[in-house]
């Protein structure tokens, strides 16, 4: 019966500890997270067969320091960050294929575009610039024809006065409460 709260009593402190080092999905966890995160796991199972709770949990410490460490060394120095999780690779340039950078990536042409499909993205032509970032996650800038409209492009629309003039009418029919020119009777 000794394992079962010694079990408990790992998956807790796993969990604090975890929870210091900061959450993160698994698409955004660098390599030094990962492996330090299947070192914990690892850790944690061991004490329970080897009766070495103290040091399982003194290991699960230091892995997670280490994991600090690396992080605020990667905020402090650029070609340490690089070093240790890599940088954003241009996978698509005003809408043709980077292949040789798919290819250093081992990352196929079938791969991209679904992960464009999941983005909404019908067309690469539609694309100005789109990277692969570290941490997996696509990041791209659509074409200007192919951006959907903002309201900042209504509202410029609209100062510039190409508002089809039929709306404008329809609105001033509602406020003068009345049409400005005589309707057909039939259409009463």
């Amino acid at each position: 019966m000794d394992w079962i709260w010694k079990s408990i009593l790992l998956v807790l402190i796993g969990m604090i500890l975890l929870r210091i080092a900061g959450r993160k999905s698994i698409s955004q966890m660098s390599v030094a997270t990962t492996v330090i995160i299947i070192s914990i796991g690892t850790t944690i199972v061991q004490p329970i067969a080897n009766h070495e709770l103290v040091k399982a949990i003194g290991s699960a410490a230091v892995f997670i320091l280490m994991l600090l460490i690396v992080e605020q060394l990667q905020l402090k120095f650029n070609w340490f960050e690089k070093m240790m999780s890599g940088k954003s690779k241009v996978v698509v340039e005003d809408g043709k294929l980077n292949l040789p950078n798919l290819k250093h990536m081992r990352f196929s042409v079938d791969q991209l575009e679904m992960q464009l499909r999941e983005k909404g993205i019908t067309s690469i032509t539609d694309l100005e610039t789109a990277t692969m970032e570290p941490n997996g996650q696509l990041g791209y800038v659509l074409k200007r024809h192919a951006r959907p409209v903002t309201i900042g492009d209504l509202e410029a629309l609209l100062k510039q006065g190409t508002w089809p003039t039929e709306s404008k009418k329809l609105f001033q029919e509602v406020i003068q409460d009345g049409h400005s020119h005589p309707l057909d009777s039939t259409l009463e």
